[in-house]
Protein backbone atom coordinates (compact mmCIF):
# COMPACT_ATOMS: atom_id res chain seq x y z
CA UNK A 1 0.00 0.00 0.00
CA UNK A 2 1.34 3.43 -0.92
CA UNK A 3 1.85 6.10 1.73
CA UNK A 4 -0.83 8.20 0.01
CA UNK A 5 -3.48 5.47 0.12
CA UNK A 6 -2.52 4.63 3.67
CA UNK A 7 -2.93 8.25 4.73
CA UNK A 8 -6.34 8.63 3.09
CA UNK A 9 -7.52 5.30 4.54
CA UNK A 10 -6.48 6.44 8.01
CA UNK A 11 -8.25 9.76 7.57
CA UNK A 12 -11.42 8.08 6.36
CA UNK A 13 -11.39 5.72 9.36
CA UNK A 14 -11.04 8.73 11.65
CA UNK A 15 -13.74 10.74 9.85
CA UNK A 16 -11.32 13.49 8.80
CA UNK A 17 -10.54 15.34 5.60
CA UNK A 18 -7.05 15.76 4.18
CA UNK A 19 -5.04 18.98 4.09
CA UNK A 20 -2.66 19.16 1.12
CA UNK A 21 -0.43 22.26 1.02
CA UNK A 22 1.66 23.13 -2.04
CA UNK A 23 4.96 25.00 -2.13
CA UNK A 24 7.41 25.63 -4.94
CA UNK A 25 10.60 23.71 -4.18
CA UNK A 26 13.61 25.99 -3.96
CA UNK A 27 11.67 29.15 -3.14
CA UNK A 28 13.44 30.96 -1.62
CA UNK A 29 15.99 28.12 -1.26
CA UNK A 30 16.01 24.35 -0.94
CA UNK A 31 17.19 24.67 2.66
CA UNK A 32 14.11 26.73 3.46
CA UNK A 33 11.98 24.23 1.52
CA UNK A 34 13.20 21.43 3.78
CA UNK A 35 12.27 23.40 6.87
CA UNK A 36 8.90 24.26 5.37
CA UNK A 37 8.17 20.59 4.69
CA UNK A 38 8.81 19.62 8.29
CA UNK A 39 6.79 22.57 9.61
CA UNK A 40 3.85 21.80 7.31
CA UNK A 41 3.80 18.20 8.49
CA UNK A 42 3.87 19.38 12.12
CA UNK A 43 1.03 21.81 11.38
CA UNK A 44 -1.24 19.04 10.13
CA UNK A 45 -0.44 18.54 6.45
CA UNK A 46 -1.52 15.08 5.32
CA UNK A 47 0.21 15.19 1.94
CA UNK A 48 2.84 17.70 0.77
CA UNK A 49 2.88 18.81 -2.85
CA UNK A 50 6.27 20.04 -4.01
CA UNK A 51 6.21 22.14 -7.15
CA UNK A 52 9.09 21.50 -9.55
CA UNK A 53 9.98 24.95 -10.96
CA UNK A 54 9.90 25.32 -14.72
CA UNK A 55 10.78 28.25 -16.96
CA UNK A 56 7.42 28.23 -18.78
CA UNK A 57 4.75 27.39 -16.18
CA UNK A 58 1.70 28.01 -18.38
CA UNK A 59 -0.84 26.66 -15.89
CA UNK A 60 0.36 28.89 -13.07
CA UNK A 61 -0.59 32.43 -12.18
CA UNK A 62 1.77 35.27 -11.28
CA UNK A 63 2.38 34.16 -7.68
CA UNK A 64 3.71 30.71 -8.54
CA UNK A 65 5.43 32.01 -11.67
CA UNK A 66 7.45 34.37 -9.46
CA UNK A 67 8.22 31.52 -7.08
CA UNK A 68 9.48 29.40 -9.99
CA UNK A 69 11.67 32.27 -11.19
CA UNK A 70 13.19 32.72 -7.72
CA UNK A 71 13.80 28.98 -7.37
CA UNK A 72 15.43 28.64 -10.78
CA UNK A 73 17.61 31.67 -10.08
CA UNK A 74 18.93 29.82 -7.02
CA UNK A 75 19.88 26.81 -9.13
CA UNK A 76 16.98 24.56 -8.19
CA UNK A 77 16.78 21.45 -10.34
CA UNK A 78 14.78 18.24 -10.32
CA UNK A 79 17.84 16.32 -9.13
CA UNK A 80 18.38 18.71 -6.22
CA UNK A 81 14.69 18.51 -5.29
CA UNK A 82 14.98 14.73 -5.08
CA UNK A 83 17.98 15.19 -2.80
CA UNK A 84 15.84 17.43 -0.58
CA UNK A 85 13.13 14.78 -0.37
CA UNK A 86 15.80 12.26 0.64
CA UNK A 87 16.86 14.61 3.45
CA UNK A 88 13.21 15.06 4.50
CA UNK A 89 12.85 11.29 4.80
CA UNK A 90 15.64 11.07 7.38
CA UNK A 91 13.24 12.65 9.89
CA UNK A 92 9.80 11.95 8.40
CA UNK A 93 9.04 8.51 7.03
CA UNK A 94 5.25 8.86 7.03
CA UNK A 95 4.09 12.11 5.37
CA UNK A 96 3.39 11.49 1.66
CA UNK A 97 5.20 13.73 -0.83
CA UNK A 98 3.92 14.45 -4.34
CA UNK A 99 5.96 16.15 -7.04
CA UNK A 100 3.85 18.50 -9.16
CA UNK A 101 5.08 20.14 -12.32
CA UNK A 102 5.59 19.87 -16.05
CA UNK A 103 6.81 17.15 -18.38
CA UNK A 104 9.98 18.89 -19.56
CA UNK A 105 12.21 18.41 -16.45
CA UNK A 106 11.13 14.77 -16.17
CA UNK A 107 11.72 14.15 -19.86
CA UNK A 108 15.17 15.75 -19.57
CA UNK A 109 16.09 13.37 -16.74
CA UNK A 110 14.58 10.41 -18.57
CA UNK A 111 11.31 8.74 -17.58
CA UNK A 112 12.91 5.51 -16.34
CA UNK A 113 15.64 7.27 -14.40
CA UNK A 114 13.14 9.72 -12.92
CA UNK A 115 10.84 6.96 -11.66
CA UNK A 116 13.75 5.07 -10.12
CA UNK A 117 15.33 8.11 -8.48
CA UNK A 118 12.03 9.56 -7.24
CA UNK A 119 11.07 6.29 -5.58
CA UNK A 120 14.52 5.95 -4.02
CA UNK A 121 14.28 9.51 -2.65
CA UNK A 122 10.95 8.80 -0.95
CA UNK A 123 8.54 10.49 -3.35
CA UNK A 124 5.05 8.96 -3.30
CA UNK A 125 3.19 10.50 -6.23
CA UNK A 126 3.69 12.49 -9.42
CA UNK A 127 1.38 15.02 -11.06
CA UNK A 128 2.42 16.42 -14.45
CA UNK A 129 -0.05 19.09 -15.48
CA UNK A 130 0.76 18.98 -19.20
CA UNK A 131 0.77 15.20 -19.69
CA UNK A 132 -2.69 14.14 -20.90
CA UNK A 133 -3.97 10.67 -20.02
CA UNK A 134 -3.98 9.60 -23.67
CA UNK A 135 -0.21 10.07 -23.81
CA UNK A 136 0.69 8.90 -20.32
CA UNK A 137 0.04 5.16 -20.24
CA UNK A 138 3.67 4.17 -20.69
CA UNK A 139 4.76 6.66 -18.02
CA UNK A 140 2.04 5.44 -15.66
CA UNK A 141 3.38 1.90 -16.00
CA UNK A 142 6.87 3.12 -15.08
CA UNK A 143 5.53 5.00 -12.05
CA UNK A 144 3.47 2.08 -10.79
CA UNK A 145 6.38 -0.32 -11.27
CA UNK A 146 8.47 1.99 -9.06
CA UNK A 147 5.72 2.22 -6.42
CA UNK A 148 4.70 5.78 -7.30
CA UNK A 149 1.12 7.01 -7.64
CA UNK A 150 0.19 8.79 -10.89
CA UNK A 151 -2.07 11.73 -9.99
CA UNK A 152 -4.19 13.69 -12.43
CA UNK A 153 -5.91 17.05 -12.67
CA UNK A 154 -9.60 17.42 -13.42
CA UNK A 155 -11.39 20.69 -14.15
CA UNK A 156 -14.93 22.01 -14.64
CA UNK A 157 -14.48 21.51 -18.39
CA UNK A 158 -13.22 17.90 -18.25
CA UNK A 159 -15.54 15.73 -20.33
CA UNK A 160 -17.16 12.53 -19.10
CA UNK A 161 -15.01 10.56 -21.53
CA UNK A 162 -11.82 12.12 -20.18
CA UNK A 163 -12.94 11.53 -16.59
CA UNK A 164 -13.43 7.88 -17.48
CA UNK A 165 -9.91 7.66 -18.92
CA UNK A 166 -8.41 9.29 -15.85
CA UNK A 167 -10.38 6.97 -13.58
CA UNK A 168 -8.56 4.02 -15.16
CA UNK A 169 -5.12 5.54 -14.56
CA UNK A 170 -5.29 7.61 -11.36
CA UNK A 171 -3.94 6.34 -8.05
CA UNK A 172 -3.64 8.06 -4.69
CA UNK A 173 -6.07 10.89 -5.37
CA UNK A 174 -7.17 13.25 -8.12
CA UNK A 175 -6.81 17.01 -7.95
CA UNK A 176 -9.96 18.82 -9.03
CA UNK A 177 -9.25 22.36 -10.17
CA UNK A 178 -12.30 24.26 -8.97
CA UNK A 179 -11.92 27.09 -11.48
CA UNK A 180 -10.93 27.48 -15.09
CA UNK A 181 -7.79 29.56 -15.62
CA UNK A 182 -4.44 29.67 -13.85
CA UNK A 183 -3.45 29.16 -10.23
CA UNK A 184 -4.15 31.95 -7.77
CA UNK A 185 -7.74 32.69 -8.80
CA UNK A 186 -9.90 34.03 -5.99
CA UNK A 187 -13.55 33.60 -7.04
CA UNK A 188 -14.35 30.18 -5.59
CA UNK A 189 -17.92 28.96 -6.11
CA UNK A 190 -18.56 26.19 -3.60
CA UNK A 191 -21.98 25.36 -5.01
CA UNK A 192 -20.47 24.63 -8.42
CA UNK A 193 -17.81 22.44 -6.82
CA UNK A 194 -20.41 20.50 -4.86
CA UNK A 195 -22.45 19.77 -8.00
CA UNK A 196 -19.36 18.61 -9.83
CA UNK A 197 -18.34 16.27 -7.01
CA UNK A 198 -21.49 14.22 -7.47
CA UNK A 199 -20.60 13.57 -11.10
CA UNK A 200 -16.95 12.80 -10.41
CA UNK A 201 -17.78 10.28 -7.70
CA UNK A 202 -19.78 8.26 -10.24
CA UNK A 203 -16.53 7.59 -12.10
CA UNK A 204 -13.76 7.74 -9.50
CA UNK A 205 -12.84 5.40 -6.69
CA UNK A 206 -9.83 7.41 -5.47
CA UNK A 207 -10.23 10.41 -3.13
CA UNK A 208 -10.86 13.83 -4.64
CA UNK A 209 -8.87 16.87 -3.56
CA UNK A 210 -10.04 20.36 -4.51
CA UNK A 211 -7.79 23.34 -5.06
CA UNK A 212 -7.70 26.84 -6.65
CA UNK A 213 -9.39 29.73 -4.87
CA UNK A 214 -8.92 28.42 -1.32
CA UNK A 215 -7.33 31.24 0.62
CA UNK A 216 -8.56 31.16 4.21
CA UNK A 217 -10.23 29.10 6.91
CA UNK A 218 -13.73 29.86 5.65
CA UNK A 219 -13.09 28.70 2.08
CA UNK A 220 -11.17 25.65 3.32
CA UNK A 221 -14.06 24.71 5.60
CA UNK A 222 -16.55 25.07 2.76
CA UNK A 223 -14.53 22.81 0.46
CA UNK A 224 -13.96 20.24 3.22
CA UNK A 225 -17.71 19.77 3.35
CA UNK A 226 -17.82 18.44 -0.22
CA UNK A 227 -14.33 17.07 -1.01
CA UNK A 228 -11.98 14.51 0.48
CA UNK A 229 -9.05 16.92 0.60
CA UNK A 230 -8.37 20.64 0.60
CA UNK A 231 -5.44 21.73 -1.56
CA UNK A 232 -3.87 25.15 -0.94
CA UNK A 233 -1.05 26.54 -3.04
CA UNK A 234 -0.89 30.17 -4.10
CA UNK A 235 -1.94 31.50 -0.71
CA UNK A 236 0.95 29.64 0.96
CA UNK A 237 3.41 30.79 -1.69
CA UNK A 238 2.25 34.37 -1.00
CA UNK A 239 2.95 33.83 2.70
CA UNK A 240 6.48 32.69 1.85
CA UNK A 241 7.00 35.57 -0.55
CA UNK A 242 5.94 38.12 2.03
CA UNK A 243 7.91 36.68 4.94
CA UNK A 244 11.04 38.14 6.46
CA UNK A 245 13.93 35.77 5.61
CA UNK A 246 14.10 33.07 8.24
CA UNK A 247 10.42 33.42 9.20
CA UNK A 248 8.91 31.52 6.24
CA UNK A 249 8.31 28.22 8.04
CA UNK A 250 6.93 29.83 11.19
CA UNK A 251 4.47 31.98 9.21
CA UNK A 252 3.30 29.11 7.05
CA UNK A 253 2.91 26.96 10.16
CA UNK A 254 0.61 29.52 11.80
CA UNK A 255 -1.49 29.78 8.65
CA UNK A 256 -1.81 26.02 8.18
CA UNK A 257 -2.79 25.42 11.79
CA UNK A 258 -5.74 27.77 11.27
CA UNK A 259 -6.72 25.85 8.14
CA UNK A 260 -6.31 22.50 9.89
CA UNK A 261 -8.55 23.63 12.72
CA UNK A 262 -11.22 24.82 10.28
CA UNK A 263 -11.17 21.57 8.32
CA UNK A 264 -11.37 19.42 11.45
CA UNK A 265 -14.39 21.40 12.64
CA UNK A 266 -16.41 20.30 9.60
CA UNK A 267 -19.03 17.67 10.53
CA UNK A 268 -18.25 14.38 8.77
CA UNK A 269 -20.59 11.41 8.62
CA UNK A 270 -19.51 8.78 11.10
CA UNK A 271 -17.40 11.13 13.19
CA UNK A 272 -18.49 11.68 16.76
Amino acid sequence: MSRIKGRFDSLAAAGRKALIPYITAGDPSLEVTLGLMHEMAAAGADVIELGVPFSDPQADGPTIQRASERALARGTSLARILETVTRFRTRDATTPVVLMGYVNPVEAMGYDQFATRAAAAGVDGVLLVDLPPEESRSFVDKLLSAGLDPIYLLSPTTTDARIGEIAKLAHGYVYYVSLTGVTGAKHLQVGDVSSRMALLRKHLTVPIGVGFGIRDAASASAIAQVADAVVIGSRIVEEIEGSIPGQEAANVGVFLREIRKAIDAVPVAGRA
